[in-house]
């Protein structure tokens, strides 16, 4: 018995249903197109979502700081890694967001997992939307406080779980965009409840922030809400930013709190100072170039308007994230794949990640697409057959 028998077993078994995940290799920087394996094909899976990933002053903004820190943390930021680049660009996040003060992680992952677990522990209770993030998830479950999950958007349900616990603690935790679904949060009516009940509400807003709001300061700037409103606000510089890391922000006390209990920031290595000097120049960017959100917006109403002219079953985003429900895992593998032949990446999403019976083509746009990319898409998915001869718009 000393192999790994029964772990190859359960590989086969993920093969045989269809959920077996594979990587693929890149060859060039992001961007509407990418390279995999020699060939170029049109970028629709990317969460560059404002095309900032590879933007030329952004990339020299890291070429120039890696010139004066080197390339690596060296230390975490509680030793001798947090650099004057971090503390900048912490500063900055606070001043963008309307907060108090902002704190770097590595990862959005990272980040929640360090926020939730610092926050609560046995005798505290943790309420989390029940499509919430896997960290958000993975973060409440670990953190030792009893976890609920309320149905999605369901501020009713949050509400009567809120009022029947006795918890000295509550924290309710919600995405502001839903990863897999590309709807936003009824964040103002969630910040309502919590404080009726006196709960804090934390959002992570990772699909949100640079691309939402005045600015680009998220969806909980949609909504006008301030810090005492949503006393923790989460977002990754990964996806709009074109970066890497998280970020946390909100009131001096929850900062210091972080600093003090966080495991995932005390005992990991701080993130390159270049990544940070580089996120602080595609930070300006965000801020400055609204037509990047506008061009965007443009490109979201073109693809809903022409799914819609050919029966595509769209989700209500109006988000970049623009999912079509396949439904079975193995005919969204299928078509995934017959529009990868045709020189277009789009992802085909599965179960863990969303629930059963709900296997989907995850479509996500960038500021970084032009009008007849997206209508490329269009008609190679109103041309595609799938599993059962008929076309996408007849799946349900």
């Amino acid at each position: 018995m000393g192999g790994f028998d029964d772990l190859a077993l359960e590989l086969e078994a993920r093969k045989e249903q269809h959920l077996y995940r594979s990587r693929l290799i890149t060859e060039t920087a992001q961007g509407a197109e990418i390279g995999v394996d020699g060939r170029r094909y049109l970028n629709f899976c990317s969460n560059d979502y404002l095309g900032l990933a590879n933007h030329p002053d952004v990339v020299a903004s890291f070429q120039a700081a890696a010139n004066v820190y080197g390339v690596g943390g060296g230390a975490s930021h509680l030793v001798n890694g947090h650099s004057t680049a971090h503390h900048a660009l912490e500063d900055a996040l606070a001043e963008f967001t309307g907060r108090t003060r902002a704190l770097l992680f590595s990862s959005g992952y990272m980040a929640n997992l360090g926020v939730i677990s610092a926050l609560l522990s046995r005798g505290d209770a943790v309420f989390q939307d029940r499509l919430n993030h896997a960290s958000l998830l993975d973060a409440g479950l670990l953190s030792g406080a009893r976890f609920q999950r309320f149905r999605h958007a369901d501020v009713a349900d949050l509400s009567q779980r809120l009022a029947s616990s006795e918890a000295s603690r509550k924290l309710v935790v919600s995405d502001g965009v839903f990863s897999m679904d590309g709807d936003i949060a009824p964040l103002d009516e969630l910040s309502s409840v919590a404080q009726q009940h006196d709960a804090w509400l934390m959002v992570d807003d990772a699909h949100g922030v640079a691309c939402l709001g005045h600015g680009g300061r998220g969806s909980v700037d949609l909504f006008e809400l301030d810090q005492q409103q949503v006393p923790v606000l989460m977002g990754t510089l990964g996806k709009g930013f074109g970066t890497s890391g998280a970020f946390v922000a909100g009131s001096e006390e929850l900062i210091e709190t972080l600093i003090q209990l966080a495991r995932t920031y005390i005992y990991t290595t701080a993130m390159p100072p270049a990544v940070a000097a580089a996120t602080l120049t595609s930070l300006k960017l965000v801020q400055a170039d609204n037509w990047r959100r506008e061009k965007l917006a443009a490109l979201i109403k073109q693809f809903r308007t022409g799914a819609e002219q050919i029966g595509l079953q769209l989700m209500p985003s109006q988000t970049p994230i623009q999912p079509i429900v396949v439904g079975d895992a193995e005919r969204a593998i299928q078509m995934s794949q017959a529009l990868k032949t045709q020189g277009l990446l789009v992802t085909a999403i599965r179960p863990p990640t969303v629930p059963a019976g709900t296997a989907r083509l995850r479509v996500t746009l960038s500021a970084a697409h032009n009008e007849k990319q997206v209508e490329r898409l269009l008609n190679t998915l109103a041309d595609l057959p799938v599993v059962d001869g008929s076309m996408p718009g007849n799946v349900s």
